[in-house]
C-alpha cells in the first residue's frame, strides 16, 4: 500500500469532513469529528487548511490529522486501517521528520484513538503517555429530559448574545460576533447548532454548539460554557441536557463529549446529564 501525506487545499476540506462523518461510530469514544474542524473554520478556511495533514492510500483518505495547536496534533484513522502496521510506520516516520511539515521540533503531543496500531508503535519509538481525558457518551435511543432552561437556537440576530455568553464562560476575547458569522457561513455548520440557555429572568446563562455528523452517527458537544455570573445554578448540566436533545433532534445516535480528567467539576456536570465516563484516555508526547 503506498501512502501520500498531503496538506489539502481550500477545496479539499469538503472531502476531508466527508471522510471524518464515515469514521464517526459510537464504539470510538474519542477521536477527531467533523465538529472539530466546523468550530475551527471560525479562523477562516485557509488557517484550517494550512492545520489539516492527510495520508491517503490508491485515491483514499486513511488518516487525518489536525494541529488543535502549533504542537499538538489531533488524528484519527479510517476504521478499517487502524491496525494497519504499513500505515502506522508511515505515520511514525512522518510525525517524527520535522521537514515533512506534520509536527515541529521539540516537545509534541498528538491525540490517538484508542485501539489505533499507532499508538502502540509511538510507545515503542520513546513516545510518553500525557494527559489524560476523559470521554463521555450519552446514548439518544430514547427522549431527553428538558432542560429547564428556555433554549434558543442563535441565528444572526441573536450571535451577538452566543458570543457574549462563551466570551464570559471561557475568560476569552476572540469569539465575536463576527467570528461567529464566519462559523455559521462555514459547510459544517449547516449541520450544527449554537444553543443559548435562558434562565427564568431571561437571562443568556448557558451557550453550546452540537455537531452532527448524520443520521444513525454520533454528534458533538463543542463548546459548552456557563456565563461566569450564573455558574453554580445546574445550567452546566441543564445546556447539556439540551444539546443531547437537539443532536438527536438532527439524528445522532449519541451525544458525546470530552474533558481534560484533571476538571473534575466538568466530568461531574456532563455526568449529572446522563453522560456516561469511557474509561480515561491518554495523549502522547514528544520530549524536546
Amino acid at each position: 500500500m503506498t501512502i501520500v501525506l498531503n496538506e489539502p487545499g481550500v477545496d479539499e476540506l469538503a472531502g476531508v469532513v466527508d471522510a471524518l462523518r464515515v469514521w464517526q461510530d459510537d464504539r470510538t469514544p474519542l477521536q477527531l469529528h467533523p465538529g472539530d474542524l466546523g468550530w475551527a473554520w471560525a479562523l477562516g478556511a485557509e488557517r484550517l487548511a494550512a492545520a489539516v495533514r492527510t495520508w491517503s492510500a490508491g485515491g483514499r483518505i486513511v488518516a487525518v490529522g489536525y494541529l488543535d495547536a502549533p504542537d499538538v496534533l489531533r488524528l484519527t484513522t479510517s476504521p478499517d486501517v487502524r491496525q494497519d502496521g504499513a500505515l502506522a510506520r508511515r505515520m511514525l516516520a512522518d510525525l517524527e521528520d520535522p521537514e515533512r511539515g506534520v509536527l515541529p521540533p521539540g516537545k509534541v503531543g498528538v491525540e490517538i484513538p484508542d485501539g489505533a496500531l499507532l499508538r502502540e508503535v509511538l510507545l515503542e519509538a520513546g513516545w510518553n503517555p500525557d494527559e489524560p481525558w476523559t470521554p463521555l457518551h450519552r446514548d439518544l435511543a430514547e427522549p431527553v429530559p428538558d432542560s429547564g432552561l428556555r433554549i434558543e437556537v442563535a441565528g444572526p440576530e441573536t450571535a451577538g448574545v452566543r458570543t457574549a455568553v462563551h466570551r464570559s464562560a471561557f475568560g476569552s476575547p476572540r469569539f465575536t460576533e463576527k467570528i461567529w458569522h464566519v462559523l455559521a457561513a462555514g459547510p459544517v455548520y449547516a449541520d450544527a447548532r449554537c444553543l443559548i440557555g435562558y434562565d427564568a429572568r431571561d437571562n443568556a446563562v448557558a451557550a453550546a454548539t452540537v455537531w452532527s455528523a448524520g443520521p444513525g452517527r454520533p454528534g458533538l458537544l463543542e463548546p459548552v460554557g456557563v456565563h461566569a455570573d450564573h455558574r453554580g445554578r445546574g445550567h452546566g448540566t441543564a445546556i447539556s441536557l439540551a444539546a443531547a436533545a437537539t443532536l438527536r433532534e438532527l439524528g445522532a445516535s449519541s451525544a458525546l463529549v470530552s474533558t481534560p480528567t484533571s476538571n473534575t467539576a466538568a466530568v461531574a456536570t456532563y455526568k449529572a446529564a446522563g453522560y456516561n465516563p469511557a474509561p480515561n484516555r491518554l495523549d502522547l508526547s514528544r520530549s524536546a
